[in-house]
Parts: structure tokens; sequence; C-alpha cells
């Protein structure tokens, strides 16, 4: 495989310290923090206090025992969700480490079927995009 030239020195990884494990972050997260749909996922998302010893952003990633019973279904979808993030995460991070912001985000898989893999891409690039819109945007209106 021959990475193209802007994709040199990015990091592709997914390591433990990306992942939201903490009970209280993610209790406010989904309290108070924005959510939106880009369908096939709906995500949450807060801001995190930037003196806070963690990567730019920290993800959740669920899908519902309610729509899909059988756990081997939902840890497929677990994956593709968590593999199109881990390829597309640096149109997020690279701006949070410009502005010096941390976010913790969750990405909820809504469909009651299990989607192709090029589909759920899609629709991660598109919530990605929106994140950094609704985060990022306001930030810099105030300042101009």
């Amino acid at each position: 495989m021959v990475l193209s030239d802007k994709n040199m020195g990015k990091s592709f990884g997914f390591g433990k310290a990306e992942r939201l494990c903490s009970r209280n972050v993610i209790q406010v997260l989904f309290t108070e923090g924005q959510s939106f749909v880009k369908y096939p996922l709906r995500v949450s998302f807060i801001k995190l206090p930037a003196e806070m010893a963690a990567p730019p952003v920290q993800v959740l990633i669920s899908v519902t025992k309610k729509r899909f019973k059988r756990a081997n279904k939902r840890n497929l979808l677990k994956r593709k969700i968590r593999e199109a993030y881990r390829l597309n995460k640096h149109i997020l991070t690279d701006v949070l480490e410009e502005q010096g912001e941390k976010l913790a985000v969750a990405f909820i898989y809504l469909p009651s079927e299990v989607m192709d893999f090029a589909d759920i891409e899609k629709g991660m690039i598109k919530a990605l995009h929106k994140v950094v819109d609704k985060v990022i945007l306001p930030k810099d209106k105030e300042h101009g």
C-alpha cells in the first residue's frame, strides 16, 4: 500500500487512551452534550477541559441491543464504525490540535439492519465535518 503525500505523518491508530471509558464523562456527555443525526449515526459531543491529560478526542461507539439481539452483529457494526473513525479521525483531530480543544464524542448506530462499510464511512465523514463546524466555527465567529 502506498500512502499519498497528504497522509504522510498522520497517525491512523486508535489506542486505549482514545476510548471514552470514564462513567462521569459519559454521564455528562449524554445529559449536557449537543447531539445531531448524520445517518446512519447519531453523534453526541461535549467539550472537555483543555487541561485534561487526554488525547484531543475520546470516542464512545455504541450499537443498541434493542435493534441487534445477537452480539456478533453488534460487534461487527462496532468494528466497522471504529474503522471508519480511525481512517478519518484526522478531519477532527487536526482542527482540535490547532485550537487546543478536547472533545468527548459518542457515535450511536441507528438503523435496524447491517449496513456496508462504505455507507458507514460516508456517514462518519459527514458527521466529523459537522462536529468540526459546530465546535470550531462558533469560536471563529466570536473572534471575527
